[in-house]
């Protein structure tokens, strides 16, 4: 049963090859962090490409019951007026993050040192994924969250008031952890320091430098040492979200894999943060091109030219890789179907806190489809099946997960027979023109 209401079941035929341009949404990220810090300005900061997923109007939302004003001006055109750091007032009611890990976890730390309590819940999947790795860093501070068994959500969390800054080692590499610490350490006295072993996705220094933080980031041996000075006052920005990579990776992967696929996609981020899955791909012989790269938002960006590749083969993808892709294993595991040889994805443990436990719903909905799979508690591997290989002709379970939705719609336009899924009303959090951008491509999709 899907958290959003019935279930919405949708099937996946083979489809003829792809062609044209998938405008995808803006990124989820930096999308849930321009809403957040433009809260924690003071004065109007503008914001254009903004996803408008339901995970990101649940952040919206929630900086509504802060005390900021958030608007919407046009499609993906919004402005916030925010109350400046430290300047959150009482939510009246429960916040509800919907489906987002990511929005629950920066919200509690945007929070957690203002002296007020705020209760959090979210839909029966963000009620299963623990908290405790965000609501432990943020307790040094002087924080308390109660929640369910597990710190689990529903949670109520008491800010702390005259927080001192504090000094922390991330235990798993995870941004969203990074960055509910830092935002933390805006309304925290004197520094706020962060030592991260393992680099994850950068957005939110980007964004703090951009808004007149005083953050660095040094470069050591021992990981990064993030380092930012509280109570600044943020200026406001205007801000243009790129497009997202998780998003782009659907259409990519789809065309790399349908016969005669041709297409482009415009304006992806290539932060190196993110960029892990198309580095994969074109080790394992994707026909990719970036072209035209550029700056836009701060952040890196390229044109991809993605055309069916038949020659692509299993290699073994670098565990340190996992932070700058764990979104994009689900996909990649469709994509190391179609290839020849096995693919090997270790040091992926985290899949199984995600939305889902990741790991076991690709390896069971693959092997429903007649794919060889071994896993284990932190390894995925694939056995591929050569291009047009895998049988399929099954139906998978989504789990309420977005991205397992998405994952096996794509493996259906290239199967022998159609792939269907229990429900495709999750892909809604993150992708919400999925089913009009695929079938505009060619792509053939039926509901139920």
């Amino acid at each position: 049963m899907s958290a959003h209401g019935s279930a919405q079941p949708m099937t996946a035929h083979k489809s003829g090859p792809l062609k044209g341009v998938a405008e995808v949404p803006g990124d989820k990220s930096i999308s849930h962090r321009a809403l957040i810090f433009g809260a924690m300005a003071l004065g109007e900061t503008k914001i254009t490409g903004l996803l408008e997923g339901q995970d990101v109007l649940d952040t919206a939302s929630a900086m509504r019951a802060f005390g900021a004003t958030v608007l919407q001006h046009g499609p993906g055109a919004w402005s916030v007026q925010g109350v400046g750091v430290g300047g959150f007032q009482e939510p009246a009611d429960v916040i509800d993050c919907g489906n987002s890990g990511t929005g629950v976890r920066l919200i509690m730390g945007t929070m957690a040192t203002s002296p007020i309590t705020a209760t959090f819940t979210g839909d029966a999947s963000l009620r299963k994924r623990p908290m405790g790795r965000v609501t432990e860093p943020l307790s040094e501070f002087g924080t308390k969250a109660y929640g369910r068994k597990g710190g689990r959500l529903p949670m109520t969390v008491v800010g702390a008031a005259d927080a001192k800054g504090i000094r922390h080692t991330l235990k798993v590499a995870s941004a969203q952890v990074k960055s509910a610490i830092l935002l933390a350490g805006l309304n925290a006295e004197g520094q706020t320091v962060v030592i991260e072993k393992e680099s994850t996705r950068d957005h939110s220094e980007r964004m703090l430098l951009g808004f007149g933080a005083d953050l660095t980031v040094e470069k050591t041996a021992q990981g990064n040492i993030i380092t930012l000075t509280g109570r600044p006052t943020l200026r406001p920005q205007t801000v243009a979200v790129p497009r997202d990579p998780s998003s782009a990776a659907f259409p990519v992967c789809a065309a790399l894999i349908v016969e005669g696929s041709d297409i482009m996609v415009p304006g992806v981020s290539q932060n190196l943060t993110r960029n892990g899955l198309y580095l994969t791909l074109v080790e394992m012989g994707a026909d990719i091109e970036f072209q035209n790269p550029r700056t836009e938002g701060g952040e890196p960006v390229a044109d991809l030219r993605v055309r069916f590749s038949d020659n692509m083969k299993g290699i073994e993808v670098p565990p340190e890789r996992a932070p700058s892709m764990i979104d994009e294993y689900p996909i990649l595991s469709v994509v190391a179907s179609f290839a020849t040889g096995k693919t090997v994805m270790r040091g992926v443990k985290e899949l199984r806190v995600k939305e889902s436990d990741r790991i076991d719903a690709m390896a069971r909905g693959l092997e429903a489809c007649g794919v060889k799979v071994e896993e284990d508690e932190d390894t995925l591997i694939v056995h591929g099946m050569g291009p047009g290989g895998m049988p399929g002709g099954a139906t998978a379970k989504t789990h309420i997960d977005h991205r397992i939705a998405m994952s096996f719609l794509v493996a259906g336009m290239a199967a022998q027979k159609p792939i269907s899924i229990d429900d495709a009303s999750p892909i809604v959090t993150s992708f919400p023109i999925f089913e009009g951008l695929m079938t505009g491509l060619g792509g053939t999709l039926t509901q139920g």
